[in-house]
């Protein structure tokens, strides 16, 4: 694929760090929030495809992942952790090597303990997976790296 065949990322997404764990398998990775509007984005790269030259399913699992989280942190206000307690995806169609790809988060409920939100992974062509997504909200402040921030937060959300 030439350069003039890959997709960049569209205006307001800016670049997530790395160094965050297991987030950097997908690098490089952007984010945009708005408000409460949460996207995550990427462009396919040879890293997340298959044997059949498309992003793997386990990419875009982790993607829908990362997006559901950061919905349930943005609305909730929350600067720690927030681990998945189930994941559920529907994969549509395929994403191909230089696309750009967004999962966008459309629905966040939080309830006491628990926080669920559920959204899209789209490209240039359309729906490429559906993803809900049920998060504990824990009680501490744990469950993050405390290299991490001193408040438990990653910076990348900080800003």
């Amino acid at each position: 694929m030439t350069e003039a065949n890959i997709e960049q990322p569209p205006d307001g997404f800016v670049a997530i760090p790395t160094g965050l764990g297991f987030t950097d398998f997908l690098q490089p990775l952007y984010r945009r929030i708005e408000g409460e509007s949460v996207s995550i984005g990427l462009v396919v790269d040879k890293q997340h495809g298959n044997s059949m030259g498309i992003c793997h399913g386990g990419a875009l699992s982790t993607l829908a992942d990362i997006a559901a989280a950061t919905g349930i942190n943005v609305t909730s206000g929350r600067r720690s952790g927030t681990p998945t307690i189930n994941l559920s995806m529907d994969f549509i169609s395929a994403a191909r090597i230089g696309q750009w790809i967004q999962a966008d988060v459309q629905l966040v409920t939080l309830k006491r303990r628990f926080g669920f939100s559920n959204g899209a992974i789209i490209s240039a062509d359309g729906v490429v997976a559906r993803f809900n997504g049920t998060f504990y909200l824990p009680e501490h402040k744990g469950m993050v790296k405390p290299e991490a921030s001193g408040d438990g937060a990653p910076a990348w959300l900080k800003s």
